[in-house]
C-alpha cells in the first residue's frame, strides 16, 4: 500500500512511520518536514499536501497539538488550539482527503485515552480527543466506496514521559504503540477506537 503518515517526524510518528514500512511505502509529512509539509490548523495546507501526493491507499495521522494547563488556568486560546488543530485539523484530513484515497482505503485518526480517562490539568487535551473518536465513529457511517476510519488512542508513551522528565515506567514503547497503527491500516474494521494501554506482567 502507498501510505501518508502526518506527523512522521514526531516521537509518535517516526515509529509508526517505521513499522508500516515493512511492508507498504510510506510518505511522510510533518509541519516542518524535509520533504513534505503540512500544517493541520490550515486547510489550505492539508489541500495543497494531497494535491502533492496523488492517489493513497491510508492516510495515518500521527499529529496534533494541545494544551496541558489546570482547568482554570486555561484560556479560550487554549482550547481553541486543541480544537483547531488536533480536532479539526484530523477532520479535515478526512473530508479534504476523500478523493485522494483510493477505493476501501482508511483513514487512522490520533486521539488519547485522556478522552475517556482524564486526569488534573487535561481538559482541553480531553476534549480534543473525544471530539476525534466522535468523529471516527460518525464518519464510518457516510465514508463512500468502502472507505474505512478508526482512531488510536495512545496512553503514556515511554519516549514522551522521557522527554517529560517523568517517571518512564508506565509508559508504553513508542515502537509498541505503532503496531496498534499498523493493525487499524491492515485490518477491516471502521469506527472504532483502538486503545493503547500498558498490560501488567
Amino acid at each position: 500500500m502507498r501510505i501518508l503518515v502526518i506527523g512522521a517526524t514526531g516521537l509518535l510518528g517516526t515509529p509508526v512511520a517505521r513499522a508500516l514500512e515493512v511492508n507498504h511505502e510510506v510518505l511522510g509529512a510533518s509541519l516542518n518536514g524535509p520533504a513534505l509539509q503540512v500544517d493541520l490548523a490550515d486547510p489550505g495546507s492539508i489541500r495543497d499536501l494531497y494535491t502533492k501526493v496523488g492517489q493513497v491507499d491510508a492516510v495515518v495521522s500521527v499529529a496534533g497539538q494541545t494544551v496541558s494547563r489546570p482547568l482554570f488556568a486555561l484560556s479560550d486560546a487554549d482550547f481553541e488550539l486543541g480544537l483547531k488543530n488536533k480536532l479539526m485539523g484530523q477532520i479535515n484530513l478526512v473530508r479534504l482527503g476523500v478523493e485522494s484515497l483510493k477505493d476501501d482505503g482508511s483513514f487512522t485518526l490520533t486521539s488519547g485515552l485522556l478522552s475517556r480517562w482524564p486526569i488534573p490539568g487535561a481538559a482541553a487535551v480531553s476534549v480534543a480527543n473525544a471530539g476525534v473518536e466522535a468523529f471516527a465513529r460518525a464518519a464510518a457511517l457516510e465514508l463512500p466506496r468502502g472507505l474505512r476510519i478508526n482512531a488510536v488512542a495512545p496512553g503514556r508513551v515511554r519516549e514522551t514521559l522521557l522527554a517529560l522528565k517523568m517517571d518512564p515506567a508506565p509508559g508504553v514503547p513508542a515502537v509498541e504503540v505503532a503496531q496498534t497503527y499498523v493493525k487499524a491500516v491492515e485490518g477491516k474494521m471502521t469506527g472504532q477506537t483502538l486503545d493503547v494501554v500498558k498490560i501488567s506482567s
